[in-house]
């Protein structure tokens, strides 16, 4: 006894999947179409160096990345906020509470918690850089609190 072929399983998740499968293949032809274009611009760039300086070694050229930690503070901000929120602060503040509390003077309601760990990432990273200098921390352990010194 033969089956007969059926080319998919009659199934309303494999028709969404297909569908899917489909539009991912159509996003990747794209971008591997952007992919070409944006190399071929590049070449040009590098035409260009060429005619000024022949002897430039294009390694030298990193790409640029894009990816920005937190889209609300400019470099250099955050740590003048932090001191607005320790002035005010009663007791040690972990660099989360700190976050938090800069986004919230800041009138943002509709923060991720990705976001908010990104900013208390970028918190982290300039107390330690002023331990000593103008904070200092609270205690041993995890997660460090933080307050000013004097």
């Amino acid at each position: 006894m033969t089956r007969a072929f059926r080319p998919y399983p009659n199934h309303p998740a494999v028709a969404f999947l297909m569908h899917l499968h489909a539009d991912i293949g159509g996003k990747i032809a794209e971008n591997k179409r952007q992919a070409a274009q944006l190399a071929e611009e590049a070449a040009h760039v590098e035409a260009v160096i060429r005619m000024f300086d022949p002897a430039f070694d294009m390694k030298r050229i990193s790409a640029r990345r894009r990816n920005k930690a937190n889209p609300w503070f400019k470099h250099g901000t955050l740590f003048r906020h932090a001191m607005d929120v320790l002035r005010t602060a009663t007791e040690p503040l972990t660099t989360r509470q700190i976050a938090e509390a800069i986004i919230a003077g800041h009138g943002i309601k509709d923060a991720t918690s990705k976001q908010i760990l990104g900013v208390a990432a970028g918190l982290q990273k300039t107390l330690q850089h002023r331990l000593g200098k103008s904070v200092e921390r609270v205690g041993e352990g995890s997660p460090m609190r933080w307050r000013l010194l004097g």
